[in-house]
């Protein structure tokens, strides 16, 4: 590839740990590095105007030619805490359910467990730049990211999306990996791996770089986040997308 490869990911806390290894290595000075939604990344790779993406996986099939090409990405094997259904009320009252804008894959999960796991009929509503504040009564809402940690104590039931995925099925789960959708140059693919293994060996540094009241970082990368996409990993990523 004659030019620079353009990579995009969000800016969330918990791709911190990945995008600081890749922005001290040497593999970054091979790359074009833009943040977005988590939701516009698969147009942009659809378009051909990035050519490696931190993918929401439930874009994954929508994608010609997709292959996951790292073996870094956001995935957990029971409480992520990042990505839940936010209530004042109990699963059972529940009517309606906001669903988070900026993420896809959070919000095709909640789906799939409201109907299959806990077996109940919502409204679903689509949600605005505010919606938080709309969550009252027997109205519910997926809440992603860093705005989801800001909120644990805010709300009488926080019903944890993968933590219920693992009861219902008994495997881990893949929230976003590194997809492409062309051939990438075979040392580009090993720096980059490289780079984001180097940024897991960072986490003093990135969490001192990042500082946060609400939750305990150094628990939620080394607790909640798994970044290592091992076969448990992709099984539920399998079954995952078999579901939908």
């Amino acid at each position: 590839m004659d030019r620079k490869i353009r990579v995009a990911a969000v800016s969330y806390l918990n791709t911190k740990p990945l995008l600081y290894g890749i922005e001290h290595s040497n593999v970054y000075q091979q790359m074009d590095l833009v943040v977005d939604y988590p939701a516009q990344l698969a147009k942009r790779l659809q378009e051909g105007t990035i050519d490696l993406a931190l993918l929401p996986v439930a874009a994954i099939p929508q994608i010609s030619g997709a292959r996951i090409i790292s073996d870094y990405g956001i995935a957990t094997d029971g409480n992520v805490v990042s990505v839940a259904l936010f209530s004042q009320v109990p699963i059972e009252e529940i009517t309606s359910v906001f669903l988070d804008y900026q993420s896809r894959t959070s919000v095709r999960l909640a789906q799939l467990l409201l109907q299959h796991y806990w077996k109940k009929e919502v409204e679903f509503k689509p949600a605005n730049e505010h919606f938080i504040e709309y969550i009252n009564g027997t109205q519910a809402g997926v809440i992603i990211g860093d705005r989801a940690l800001q909120q644990l104590n805010n709300f009488e039931y926080v019903y944890d999306l993968s933590a219920a995925w693992k009861s219902y099925t008994g495997l881990d789960f893949i929230f976003a990996a590194w997809v492409a959708n062309k051939d990438l140059p075979g040392n580009f693919i090993q720096d980059f791996n490289a780079a984001n293994e180097a940024g897991l060996n960072a986490l003093d540094t990135v969490i001192s770089q990042n500082p946060f009241p609400w939750y305990d970082l150094n628990t939620y990368y080394t607790e909640n986040i798994k970044f290592l996409l091992d076969d448990n990993k992709k099984a539920g990523m399998d079954r995952f997308l078999g579901l939908l």
